[in-house]
């Protein structure tokens, strides 16, 4: 049994923190039903049964597929499930990325969650900022921000939390409500958020890295795949149980459409990484 601490908060939700991500249910490029129905509903249904107590989507996932199939697989839902969304994004008929901030598209996209999943207040809403699609921008979130807090205000959301940020918008979000997460591109070939994560592990606000497996060079690759093999893991396992190790507040989502790919990734929590595992780990940063 691992000796890392499997318990982390969002706000005041208690949740286990290896959770799942439900964008891979959608169709290719999150758009579009999915390739199997019954398969996605197995998965949300088998992550549920297996102790999963944070899910994470998005109504612009598909859009609207993966919210109505939470729906279906897992409502009535149980008391301690907690349901992430994000918001301040829309899907073109191209299935492109759009911005979506205006006052009128934030509170039309809350409500377009609350009634494909089913719920009449959302846990957490993060506002996902598109200054940049590919990756964190400078830029004001006052306008937006105080939008989703007005939203709050009204009783339709719990929690707010803030996805592909910089440093300055999360000090100035955090001016204008309180902030329960934040979610970025981080992993072990990717640690531009190093620091960030301990100030905000100091502030008690969770960290929620997406693509566990992004970015990397096959150097970086070839080394994660040679330490798994010694541990008799997959690289997503080690790549999982290295992010619960590097600090207490990250929360980890990762998706998959499969079922037995699902048990794999969950297994991670159990993958406890000796000091000099995650010494050579460490170096995987720094490999070309």
């Amino acid at each position: 049994m691992s000796s890392v601490d499997k318990s982390g908060r969002l706000g005041d939700c208690s949740v286990h923190r290896l959770g799942y991500g439900a964008m891979q249910l959608a169709g290719k490029g999150v758009f579009g039903p999915p390739k199997d129905h019954d398969a996605a509903i197995a998965v949300l249904r088998e992550a549920v049964a297996a102790g999963v107590d944070h899910i994470d989507t998005s109504d612009f996932y598909g859009p609207h597929v993966t919210n109505l199939l939470i729906r279906e697989a897992l409502a009535p839902y149980r008391d301690n499930l907690t349901i992430v969304t994000k918001i301040g994004a829309r899907r073109g008929d191209d299935a492109s990325w759009l911005p979506a901030f205006a006052p009128k598209e934030l509170e039309q996209a809350v409500h377009d969650n609350l009634r494909n999943l089913g719920l009449d207040v959302m846990d957490v809403v993060n506002l996902r900022l598109m200054f940049d699609v590919h990756g964190p921008a400078e830029g004001s979130i006052e306008a937006p921000l105080s939008a989703l807090a007005e939203l709050q205000r009204k009783g339709l959301v719990r929690h707010i939390g803030l996805s592909n940020v910089t440093r300055a918008q999360i000090a100035e979000g955090r001016k204008i409500c309180d902030i329960v997460c934040v979610q970025n591109h981080y992993n072990l070939a990717h640690r531009d958020d190093d620091a960030l994560i301990d100030q905000l592990a100091r502030g008690g606000i969770a960290y929620v890295p997406f693509f566990p497996l992004g970015g990397f060079s096959p150097l970086q690759s070839s080394t994660l795949s040679d330490v798994a093999e010694r541990l008799g893991a997959t690289p997503m396992q080690v790549a999982l149980a290295w992010l619960l190790q590097r600090a207490p507040n990250i929360l980890l989502i990762p998706g998959t459409s499969s079922v037995a790919h699902l048990r794999e990734n969950l297994a991670a929590a159990e993958l406890e990484l000796s000091a000099d595992v995650l010494n050579e780990l460490d170096g995987v940063a720094k490999a070309a």
